[in-house]
This record gives structure tokens, sequence and C-alpha cells, in this order.
């Protein structure tokens, strides 16, 4: 069987070497879930949400151990991985709280109201959640508490590099009072993962991770049948309009960028500047970003730490110098550094056009895209020149036209309006375009795999 190690990225030091399952046993965690959830499925949705509940106040309890964990795997900032910790604990909160009532049955009237009916909420099954590195803990636990809520079990498949992280996630589950098998981590590649995707005990497949891998996996679930929910890459733009108050555009246009070290979906990447402001936009945000210090990402002190792993600073550096060849200029950083670890500076590009990697694509690092716009109007025709649409924002000191902007005519499923975060427990999230379909979070996310069951009584 194949082995592999994960590799701190901040020190290059191996951590743990795990050995793939087979897909034998693969398929024999799936059939002890399915039989897990034939006893799940019978309790209430107040009887799940205590089970939720218990597994927010243990990740609390251990939440220096996660965050810790989490910084080694995949260079994680410590202190955004207890903020991380934090975020996961309120979602199974928010979920057990809110759970009953979203998916409590609907008594509704038919054949002109002379009839009556009711519409249920039934959980189908095994879900099988295929989840990425840039948030070891938040990634999985949002997929897994609605579906827990909902009735259903999960089956996670975590990246390779953050194995522990998910590992762990389930071992606290379990000391929490979660029943053994309704949440199962198994340890596959991808071959085994397709084959596991056909598999009848699997009834639903969500996942998260770039368009590219979103393509093969819906398409490898249309084949047998199975919904899917595919929350995807982007190239979230961010406007900076002709009123915007520049130092918070500054602001949070840098903590957009830089949040888990670049390395988010929903991360400000393209910054649309209208005319009227670029210059004073580009200066103060240019002296921000290129006095952004790297540094060990347990140290309190630290704003950039390392990217996930050596493979992903290579991505990153060829995208620049991709750009760069195209007629990008760097207008800070833009060269990895001589010294250990994964490290990459912030890094701003300017002068940049459709044909780039900067423009076209997601840079999954600290890398700012500028794009000087007309006008407030071509800025946001800009921002929708792009196959993604997951996130965006606005800076302007009008509220109610950005208000208009976002819901009318920027065409991503997520926009902020002169602030920066990533995700909220009572806020959809998910997007459009390339960046998948689907919605998590606010209570949408326990109505993805559900069977709406349409039962007809007698008048």
């Amino acid at each position: 069987m194949s082995k592999f190690t994960t590799i701190n990225p901040a020190t290059a030091e191996p951590i743990t070497s795990y050995t793939q399952m087979s897909e034998a046993e693969a398929f024999a965690a799936v059939d002890d879930c399915h039989d897990a959830f034939e006893d799940w499925r019978l309790l209430s949705h107040k009887e799940r949400g205590t089970h939720l509940k218990a597994i927010a106040q243990k990740l609390r309890d251990n939440k220096e151990e996660l965050a810790k964990l989490m910084t080694r795997e995949v260079g994680k900032l410590y202190k955004d991985g207890l903020t991380e910790v934090e975020l996961c604990a309120r979602i199974f909160e928010y979920t057990a709280e809110n759970g009953p009532d979203a998916l409590k049955d609907e008594e509704r009237t038919h054949s002109g109201g002379k009839k009556r009916g009711i519409v249920t909420y039934q959980p189908i099954g095994v879900i099988y959640s295929i989840q990425p590195w840039n948030f070891p803990l938040y990634q999985p636990v949002r997929v897994l508490a609605a579906n827990l809520m909902a009735g259903n079990g999960c089956v996670l498949k975590h990246a390779e590099i953050c194995t522990g992280s998910g590992l762990r996630l389930r071992e606290l589950c379990v000391e929490a009072g979660l029943p053994e098998d309704i949440f199962k981590v198994i340890v596959i590649d991808h071959d085994v993962s397709d084959t596991l995707i056909a598999y009848k005990k699997v009834r639903g497949v969500t996942m998260t991770g770039s368009d590219g891998a979103g393509r093969h996996i819906g398409a490898k679930a249309a084949e047998a049948l199975k919904k899917t929910v595919l929350e995807l890459g982007s190239n979230d733009a961010y406007l900076v309009l002709e009123d915007a108050d520049i130092e918070t555009a500054v602001k949070f246009s840098v903590m957009g960028r830089l949040y888990n070290n670049g390395q988010t979906c929903v991360s400000a990447k393209r910054f649309i500047v209208a005319d009227k402001v670029y210059d004073a936009f580009i200066d103060a945000y240019v002296e921000q970003m290129s006095k952004i210090p790297m540094g060990d990402p347990m140290d309190e002190a630290t704003k950039l730490g390392p990217l996930s792993s050596t493979e992903q600073l290579e991505t990153v550096r060829d995208q620049v110098e991709q750009s760069v060849s195209k007629g990008a200029k760097v207008l800070c950083g833009g060269e990895v550094p001589d010294r250990t670890g994964a490290y990459y500076p912030a890094t701003v590009l300017g002068d940049v056009t459709p044909g780039m990697p900067a423009y076209d694509d997601e840079i999954f690092g600290p890398v700012a895209a500028v794009i000087r716009a007309k006008d407030d109007e071509d800025a946001m025709r800009i921002a929708n020149d792009s196959r993604y649409g997951l996130g965006g924002g606005i800076f302007s000191q009008n509220e109610e036209r950005a208000i208009k902007l976002a819901r009318v005519h920027f065409d991503t499923g997520m926009i902020r309006i002169n602030s920066f975060g990533a995700a909220d427990p009572n806020m959809p999230f998910g997007g459009v375009k390339d960046s998948g379909y689907g919605r998590e979070h606010g209570g949408f996310g326990m109505k993805e795999f559900v069977n709406v069951k349409a039962v007809y009584l007698p008048s």
C-alpha cells in the first residue's frame, strides 16, 4: 500500500507518515457509516443537536492543540487557527439551535386549498465529503454539522497534507459522544476516491477545491446520478470606486489579500480601482504591503506565514513569473526568499491585463493584482469579466448605491461592502459560474442533501 508523509511548511521537517487505505477498506468504512445512519436517522432534530453542542464544547476544550496541529501541517498562523476552531464551534451551535426549525415538517394545502399535505425533509444516507487543506478544520466541519443535523452520515476524504487534522477532528467528535461510525475519515488516493463516488451506499458528494477538480468530481458523480455541491475556486474582485474612503479600502484590501497567508477561496485577489483614486490607492496599498514581514506562524506578531507546501510555493511563483512575462509590473515582493520553508512575500502586481494568470486565474497566495478602471461603470464590467463568481467586495461611501451594485450587478454569490470576512454561520456561502453551485451555511446547507418528500393527506 502507498504511504506518504506530511511536512511542516515552515521548517520543511517531516511530521507523520500514513498508509493509504485499499478500496475494500474504504468501501467498508462507507458500509459502517451507512449502518450507523440507520439508527442516527431515527433521532429527533433536538437529539442530534445535543450531540452537535457537545462537539462544539469539545473543540473549544482542545482549541490550542487543534490550532497548533493546523499550524504544523499547513503553516496557518496559530492565532488564525484559534479563530478557526471558534468558528467551527459556532457552526455546530448554530446548526443545533436552528436546525430543528429549518428542517421541521411543513403543512400545506393543494387542489385549490381543499386537501392537506405535508412536506418533510428526510435524510438520504451517506454523504461523501472531499475537502482541501486551506482550512483543515472548518472545511470538513461545515459539511459535517449540516449533514449530521439533517440525519445523514458523513465520510471525509481530507487533503493529504492535513490528514492529521481530519483524523483528530473525528477522534474529538467520538470523545464528545458522537456514534463512532456516523462520521468516518478515510485516507485514500484519487483512483479509489473516483470508485467510491459510484458506490451505491454513497448518496451525495460535496467537494471544495479548484474548478478543474470540481469538473472531474462533478462528472464522476453525474455518471452515477449522485447529487453534488461544489464550492470551487475564485478570483474575487474588490472594487475601489471613485467615492471610496482610501484608508478603509487599503486597510481591508491588505487584510483581504493576506488572510490565511493568501490561501482562501474568498480572498480579495483582483483590486479594480477607478482612475480617479488609482494613484492614491496604489501608493498607500503598496506601502503597507511592502512592510508585511514573513515569520514563524506560531509567533503572535507574525502577519504572514508560509504557504502550505513547496508545491504551492512553486505554483504561485510560476503564476507571478508568467504574469510578469506578459507585461505585469511587480510593485513590491515577487521574489522567493532564500530561507527554509515555503515562504512567499506579500506581492502587488500592477498593469495587470487579460491573458495573465493574475487576471484570468486564481493565485492561491499573498499576491494582489491591481487593475485600473476608467470609472465606476468600467470597474463593475471588469469585475464580472471572470469565469469565476464566488465572492467580491465594493468600497464606496455611498452605501445605498453599493448595495444596489451588489444586489443587481455583481455576478457573484457573496459581496462585502467596505469590509472583508470569510464566512459566517448565518449567511449563505457559495458561488456561481466556475465557482460551483449549491450553498452552505445560513440554514441552506442543511437542505442540500435531503429527500424533500411530499405526503398527501385526504381532505
